[in-house]
């Protein structure tokens, strides 16, 4: 017995095609902008947390050896 309100393969197909149709696909200049910010703050975020991690490991050092 076929539960309600489930739809055919079809009809699954042809819902996915309209919400396909939706999607709003940005320009290559924004996406190149976006993708060049995105590696930028990644790289200051990774050189940040490594000074912050060498100033940690020095000062736990320093406490080691006291």
């Amino acid at each position: 017995m076929a539960e309600k309100g489930k739809k055919s393969l079809a009809e699954r197909f042809q819902g996915l095609k309209i919400e396909w149709q939706k999607i709003v696909w940005l320009d290559r200049d924004t996406v190149t902008k976006q993708t060049v910010a995105t590696v930028i703050v990644a790289v200051v975020l990774g050189i940040i947390i490594a000074v912050f991690d060498l100033v940690i490991r020095r000062g736990v050092d320093v406490l080691v050896k006291l």
